[in-house]
């Protein structure tokens, strides 16, 4: 290699490498694109864009497993598969040219829990998953005068479809004195609300 194309090949590394202190962990993902660069042969120069089953295709080089590597192992595969076609090992640079789309954050999902009995607004309620006890309570409006707060209960099926009851006091809750209230609900849950007895 002549002395200008050495000076011209370290001209060109330079950038790449004050890019590869933060690049290096990088791993290349379906989607991205890729600049790629032959030094001794610009006619392979091309972008190339990671398919869906995580190759790429070049001249000469063929289809190329790319999802998964870093951009230094892809130079190295890239150089040795073009190598055979050339008198010595090709000079090749692979960055990074825009990366893959990523999927827009999901739109917050609800869940469904179901409040019977001496409720003020009593039937099914949408909460947010992670929604305690008390807030699916208050969400619901409330419960009436005549709920005994004492004994609430927190129906639940599992997965093996066996109901299991837990027995809440509210008024315990409200006081301090017992953590119920901080039960965070799943999907069908029902939360029964008995009516006081006469002298309750």
């Amino acid at each position: 290699m002549s002395i200008l194309r050495r000076l011209a090949a370290a001209l060109f590394l330079l950038p790449i490498l004050a890019l590869s202190a933060s690049a290096q962990d990088y791993r290349v993902r379906a989607g991205d694109v890729l600049q790629i660069e032959v030094l001794e042969d610009a006619t392979l120069n091309r972008s190339a864009i990671v398919l869906p089953d995580g190759q790429i295709t070049l001249p000469v080089a063929g289809s190329v497993r790319v999802a998964g590597r870093s951009l230094g192992q892809v130079q190295e595969e890239l150089a040795r598969r073009l190598a055979p076609g050339f008198a010595t090992a090709p000079t090749v640079f692979v960055t990074l040219s825009a990366l893959a789309e990523r999927s827009a954050p999901a739109a917050p999902r609800t869940i469904d829990i179901f409040i019977l009995g001496a409720a003020n607004a009593p039937g099914k309620v949408e909460v947010s998953p992670g929604t305690t006890l008390l807030q699916a309570i208050a969400q619901a409006g409330g419960l009436s005068p005549f709920a005994a707060k004492k004994r609430i209960q927190l129906r639940r099926v599992d997965k093996s479809g066996n109901e299991q009851i837990y027995k809440l006091d509210l008024d315990a809750i409200e006081r301090g004195v017992s953590g119920g209230g901080t039960t965070r609900l799943v999907q069908g849950d029902v939360i029964v609300v008995p009516q006081r007895k006469l002298f309750e």
